[in-house]
């Protein structure tokens, strides 16, 4: 029996042992839904905290469901250790590591390249290998597999296959999560493809097939350039219209009303998360390697790092209108969390702001439902204030800055003396709200 109909036969007997390296926001959601499907999972983590949570049971990450991580741990589906010895007994492994920018936006790709290395090192003859970490197109092929291969003495497509697909994470999304989100898959070679649908088909409902790894990596980076082309763009306009004294959410309410041809985005104080202000700058750096200048991705990227600043203006510009300096003031931002109702904070505009503001001589507090304790690119680390009536009426200025459902704002205009609304939480004017 040849390594593929091996393969192939452990998966239709529900025996295949799947291996995820990284525990995050993208590995740990992805481990339950093998291991919910009733798959065998081995989780890799460096952090020894991590896995010890993991094997007790105990749920870091809001996406995951509390009840089904204690149930596949309980079951015995989902072990995790900090052994990476313990790939050799892995059959499918997909990496879920980190791939951030460094300062420069030049992709940092140890994370990747330590994994790889591991796999290479420990890896048997026979296993499914499958990257889900967002990276530039050809790093499968030009990066990954050279390796995998050197590090292994194995040959790709003779004895291991190794594919793409990219992760399409949300969080705090209710309508789409693991599961029921189309997967993107592209392979090196046509039995890698084959045997990477059988790998997934069991965690996800519908894959999507694409004729190679470089495809697969530009459909993430395209779907996050997208959004952040079009938010850069509404941002633009929106301090625009600041200027010319037009609502420009009233003009997207309008736009909105074409049945065809237009897609509403919103404006906010900045892009952040782990995608989309990061993702279109793999493309940039590869780009380079083919003399190619990406012009529009530039001027986004431009147009959205400024925006914190310019909101920094803005509550200066506000306190100004009630006769106050930002030096001394005392400014509450309510939310840090990048986007609503979630507790992650990476890239969040908002810790821009605050760092811009105590710069200013601002003295600074906020409060999130979501996330209890933050520190900023400058290192300065700050605790969640209560959301109190003696709270609000103590500050020179409130900035609302992530619109948590959990923000009733009519307790906060009854009781806060000026506040800057960077995300249209409040509809009604009212002379103390200032509005992006």
């Amino acid at each position: 029996m040849s390594l593929k109909e091996n393969f192939l036969l452990k998966v239709a007997q529900s025996s295949e042992l799947v291996g995820v390296i990284g525990l995050g926001y993208v590995g740990l959601p992805l481990a339950v839904s093998f291991a919910s499907a009733g798959i065998s999972v081995l989780g890799f983590e460096k952090s020894e905290e991590k896995a010890a949570m993991v094997n007790a049971g105990q749920n870091y990450i809001s996406d995951v469901k509390d009840d089904d991580l204690k149930q596949v741990v309980a079951n015995g589906k989902l072990k995790t250790t900090t052994n990476f010895k313990k790939l050799a007994e892995c059959d499918a492994i997909l990496i879920c590591v980190p791939t951030p920018l460094d300062i420069f936006k030049k992709p940092d790709m140890s994370y990747i390249q330590a994994s790889c290395e591991a796999i290479g090192q420990h890896m048997k003859p026979g296993t499914f290998v499958c990257l889900e970490s967002t990276t530039y197109p050809t790093t499968t092929e030009h990066f990954i597999l050279p390796i995998l291969e050197e590090k292994s003495g194995l040959k790709h497509g003779h004895d291991f296959w190794l594919a793409f697909s990219p992760e399409r994470v949300d969080p705090g999304n209710k309508q789409f999560g693991t599961r029921n989100t189309p997967k993107v898959l592209g392979a090196l070679t046509d039995d890698g493809l084959e045997i990477g649908q059988a790998v997934y088909q069991k965690a996800i409902d519908v894959i999507h097939t694409v004729s190679s790894p470089r495809v697969a990596e530009m459909v993430k980076i395209l779907e996050n350039t997208y959004r952040l082309v079009n938010i850069s763009l509404i941002n633009e306009l929106a301090l625009l219209c600041g200027k010319m004294d037009i609502n420009i959410w009233e003009v997207i309410d309008a736009a909105k009303t074409k049945p065809y041809g237009f897609q509403a985005f919103y404006p906010g104080p900045g892009i952040g998360g782990h995608c989309i202000p990061l993702d279109p700058f793999y493309l940039e750096h590869i780009a380079k390697k083919f003399g190619f200048d990406l012009s529009m991705i530039n001027t986004a990227g431009h147009i959205n790092n400024m925006m914190a600043h310019r909101m920094t203006i803005k509550i200066t510009s506000a306190l100004n209108r009630h006769k106050k300096a930002i030096n001394g003031s005392k400014i509450m931002f309510l939310g840090v969390a990048y986007k609503p109702n979630i507790d992650d904070s990476r890239e969040s505009p908002a810790l821009k702001m605050i760092d811009e503001v105590v710069k200013k001589g601002g003295e600074l507090f906020y409060h999130d439902p979501f996330v209890a304790n933050i520190e900023t690119e400058d290192g300065l680390k700050l605790s969640s204030s209560d959301l109190t009536v003696e709270a609000l009426q103590q500050m020179d200025c409130v900035v609302i800055s992530t619109n948590h459902d959990a923000f009733d704002t009519d307790f906060i205009i009854k009781n806060a003396q000026l506040i800057v609304d960077l995300r249209n939480a409040i509809a009604e004017p009212s002379e103390k709200v200032y509005k992006l």
